[in-house]
C-alpha cells in the first residue's frame, strides 16, 4: 500500500461481520484459559497482552499503523512526545554514559537532555547540526551511546542533514535517533535515510485536532545491538529469567526492550481512548500534511512581501538557508510552522497578536486551526531582549502555525494585524 491509503488501512483490518472503526478495548486485564499461557506471557514465551500498563489491542493496532507508516519494524506508543524522546535513548543508556544533539531541538528536550537526564547521569553535548562531520565527530567519547536530532527543528525551523549524521553516527558504532514530529512520515522518512530510531510528539499534526498527548517510538530494525557497545542487549535479563534480547527478538529487540523494560516499570502508556482518537487524525494526516504544506508556503511568500515584516523563516522559501536540505528530505513540503519576525520588536508584536481573530494565540502548534505564539511575551517572558537574542529568538517573532482554512482568510487576518501597526 501506498502512504495515503496505509493511513486509513494499515493496523486495524476487520474480518467479516466486525466493526469497521477501530474498537476501543476498555480493559486494563485479559483474561486466559490456563495458568501455563499466562506464564508463557511473563516469560515473553508467547504473544498476547498482560496488562495495559505495557499493551492494549486498540493501542497495537495504531502502533502497527505508525510503524507501517515510517517503514520500521516495529513502533510502541507513550503517553507524551517527551516520554517517547527519553525512553528511546534511555533504552540504550545507563548512568555514566554520554550522548550527541543537534542543539536545534525543541526547548523541553532541552531541558529534558541537559537538566533531568543528567541527573540520572547521562550527559549529552550540544553541536551545531550546520557543522562539518570532522567538527561533530570531536564531540565522541569512548562512553557515547547515541546522536539525535530533528527533521524539521521546533521552532528554530532548520532542516538537519539526516544523511551526514547517520554516517557520523554509525561511523562510531551508535544508533541515530530523529525526532520526526513536524514532517510525520508524510513529508519524511528518516529511516530511508539511515536513521535508526524515529520519535514523534503525536500529539501535534499526527493527532491534528488538539485532543490528545502522545508519543511514539519507531524502531527501524536495522541497526545491529549485537556490535559490542550494547551489552544490555546481549546480556541476560534477570527480570525476565535471563532472556536475551537480540535473540528473543532478532529485529525487533530494541523495540521490545523498550516496551517490556522500561514502559513496564516507568507506566508511560496511553489509554486505548486516546490511541482511538490518534487513529483518527491519522486517518487524514495525508491530506492534512499536504494542506498544511501549502497553506504554509502561501502564507510565508505573502510575509516576505509584507513592508511590516523584517524577516521570514520558513525552509520551502527559495532563499531559506536550508531550502537545499528542504528539496533533498522534504520535497513535498515543510508542514506549516513559520515563524516571521515584525518590525518594531516586542511592542509591535504584541499588537499584531492582540489583533488577530482566526489565529488563535495557544501554546500549541499543529493542530488544523491556525495558531500563533510570541514567545517573548508567553512561554520565553522571564528572558530580557539581550537573553533572547542569544536564544535565537528575536523579541519581534512570531510563531505561526498555519492551519487548514482557506489560505486568503489567513492572510486577511494577517492584515488585520499589521494594521495596528
Amino acid at each position: 500500500m501506498r502512504k495515503e491509503t496505509k493511513c486509513i488501512h494499515a493496523g486495524y483490518k476487520s474480518g467479516n461481520g466486525e466493526p469497521l472503526a477501530l474498537p476501543i478495548y476498555q480493559s486494563t486485564t485479559y483474561t486466559y484459559d490456563s495458568t501455563e499461557h499466562i506464564g508463557k506471557l511473563f516469560d515473553l514465551a508467547a504473544e498476547g497482552h498482560m496488562y495495559s500498563r505495557i499493551s492494549n489491542p486498540t493501542v497495537a493496532f495504531v502502533e502497527k499503523k505508525i510503524a507501517e507508516l515510517d517503514g520500521g519494524a516495529g513502533a510502541l506508543c507513550t503517553t507524551s512526545g517527551q516520554a517517547a524522546s527519553f525512553l528511546a535513548l534511555f533504552n540504550i543508556m545507563s548512568s555514566g554514559d554520554h550522548f550527541i544533539t543537534s542543539s536545534a531541538i525543541y526547548g523541553g528536550t532541552v531541558n529534558l537532555f541537559a537538566v533531568t537526564m543528567r541527573k540520572l547521569g547521562i550527559e549529552c553535548s550540544f553541536v551545531d547540526p550546520d557543522s562539518p562531520e570532522e567538527e561533530i565527530e570531536r564531540f565522541f567519547r569512548p562512553n557515547t551511546k547515541a546522536v539525535f536530532g530533528e527533521t524539521i527543528a521546533n521552532p528554530a525551523m532548520s532542516v538537519l542533514d539526516i544523511e551526514k549524521f547517520a554516517r557520523i553516527a554509525h561511523k562510531h558504532g551508535v544508533p541515530l535517533v530523529i525526532d520526526n514530529t513536524f514532517p510525520t512520515a508524510i513529508l519524511c522518512r528518516p529511516i530511508e535515510h539511515g536513521a535508526d530510531i524515529v520519535v514523534y510528539s503525536t500529539t501535534k499534526y499526527m493527532d491534528g485536532h488538539a485532543v490528545q498527548i502522545g508519543g511514539c517510538i519507531v524502531d527501524s530494525g536495522n541497526f545491529d545491538w549485537a556490535n559490542g557497545n550494547f551489552p544490555e542487549f546481549t546480556s541476560p535479563d534477570s527480570s525476565y529469567h535471563g532472556l536475551v534480547y537480540t535473540e528473543a527478538f532478532g529485529k525487533t529487540a530494541y523495540i521490545a526492550k523498550a516496551r517490556v523494560q522500561l514502559v513496564r516499570d516507568l507506566g508511560v502508556y496511553p489509554s486505548a481512548t486516546a490511541a482511538f482518537y490518534l487513529d483518527l487524525g491519522l486517518q487524514t494526516l495525508h491530506l492534512r500534511m499536504e494542506r498544511h504544506s501549502e497553506n504554509a508556503l502561501k502564507v510565508a511568500e505573502f510575509l516576505e512581501q509584507s513592508d511590516k515584516v523584517e524577516s521570514v523563516n520558513y525552509p520551502s522559501l527559495k532563499n531559506n538557508k536550508y531550502h537545499s536540505l528542504a528539496k533533498k528530505y522534504l520535497p513535498d513540503g515543510c508542514a506549516g510552522v513559520v515563524s516571521f519576525t515584525v518590525k518594531g520588536g516586542r511592542e509591535a508584536a504584541i499588537k499584531v497578536m492582540d489583533a488577530l481573530q482566526l489565529c488563535k494565540n495557544v501554546v500549541h502548534v499543529a493542530t488544523v486551526h491556525s495558531c500563533v505564539l510570541h514567545p517573548a511575551s508567553e512561554t520565553h517572558r522571564q528572558l530580557t531582549d539581550e537573553q533572547l537574542i542569544g536564544a535565537g529568538i528575536s523579541p519581534g517573532l512570531i510563531r505561526l502555525s498555519v492551519g487548514i482554512e482557506n489560505t486568503e482568510d489567513i492572510i486577511d487576518d494577517l492584515r488585520r494585524g499589521f494594521s495596528k501597526i
